[in-house]
């Protein structure tokens, strides 16, 4: 019996085709044997949708978000396997998202997209949709987490960050392996795979999107901090801290964000770099966030940070002390833990 994976289009540049003018307009996924004529020999069998309000990623919301998770909760047990198309600004918070709402993944969710239309000549996005495919269908290793295809790498999807506007290479996962490549053979890194869970799926749905990011720089001032930290109903905050998690350690900084605690905010500690972790205590400019209650994000991305403080916010808005313990473990492998420091919400 053959293999059957979905492909849902959100939008995005992978799906663009040139009309007689030059324009580029979206291409009828009901007719991807036409875009892509290389998939009439694939050995399992290819269904397409796509969203309601096909969107630009730069549109996405966690509305689309749900909408998409419950496009695939509906096919879930139709198909061995799922292929999301994805504008490229968005797609690792797409990815991230999702990793959080589907609790018990046993089957691959695939993120792919492009950075030329398909309908360009050297489009990178043929190669990405075949390959994103090959592997969503593949039965000699079957890869039950959401992830990230893009040139020739499979990463999780929530280690994963766009790194380059303009060239193939657009994604990274700095504090995480790929899970896999595609070259002359699809070569397979199980021993980094989620262990594929023994209970039923879940979807979880819900999203707390009261939270900002404060970025640090030299120079920011008080105002344009209070002002942040008094946003109207906010829950939580991500400050994106220098370094392994280091901030200002002025009075009016420390007492800015211990008050901002006071109220019941959350407030997550990340690095602005790309590669490496928050290390909380490592230096004297991040002891003073620690010991008012600032959490540390370890080693987990941006994107991760901002959907895992929706999702964990959302799902849980009455216990502020469940939410800020779930932060400090990994749900579904986004920061680097010991198996007893994971949990699974």
């Amino acid at each position: 019996m053959k293999n059957k994976v979905l492909i849902v289009y959100t939008g995005g540049t992978i799906g663009m085709v040139q009309d007689e003018n030059g324009s580029l307009k979206p291409f009828p996924m009901d007719h991807i044997y036409d875009l892509v004529p290389e998939l009439k020999k694939c050995t399992y069998t290819i269904d397409t949708c796509q969203m309601d309000n096909i969107i630009d990623s730069s549109n996405m919301t966690p509305t689309c978000w749900i909408e998409l998770a419950e496009i695939i909760e509906r096919q879930y047990d139709n198909y061995d396997g799922f292929v999301i198309l994805h504008g490229t600004d968005t797609m690792a918070y797409t990815a991230s998202a999702l990793s959080f709402m589907f609790k018990n993944l046993s089957k691959p969710i695939i993120l792919t997209g492009s950075q030329l239309p398909m309908g360009v000549l050297r489009s990178d996005g043929r190669e990405n949709i075949i390959c994103a495919l090959e592997l969503a269908s593949c039965r000699e290793a079957y890869i039950p987490e959401v992830c990230l295809f893009f040139e020739n790498h499979l990463y999780r999807g929530n280690r994963s960050t766009k790194v380059s506007a303009e060239n193939f290479d657009a994604f990274c996962s700095f504090n995480y392996p790929s899970l896999a490549k595609a070259a002359i053979k699809l070569s397979f890194k199980p021993h980094l795979f989620l262990p594929k869970p023994v209970k039923p799926l879940e979807v979880r749905k819900s999203f707390d999107r009261n939270i900002t990011v404060l970025k640090l720089f030299p120079g920011i001032t008080p105002t344009v901090v209070e002002a942040i930290l008094h946003t109207p109903d906010l829950h939580g905050v991500i400050i994106e801290t220098f370094g392994s998690g280091n901030a200002p350690t002025e009075p009016w900084f420390i007492n800015a964000i211990a008050d901002a605690i006071k109220r019941g905010i959350v407030v997550l500690n990340v690095t602005q770099c790309k590669a490496g972790a928050v290390i909380m205590g490592q230096y004297e400019a991040s002891c003073e966030l620690s010991r008012i209650g600032v959490i540390g994000g370890n080693d987990i991305t941006l994107e991760a940070a901002v959907t895992k403080m929706m999702y964990i916010l959302g799902t849980y808005p009455n216990d502020l002390d469940h939410v800020r313990q779930s932060l400090q473990y990994s749900l579904r492998g986004e920061i680097t833990t010991t198996l007893n420091d994971s949990c699974n919400i």
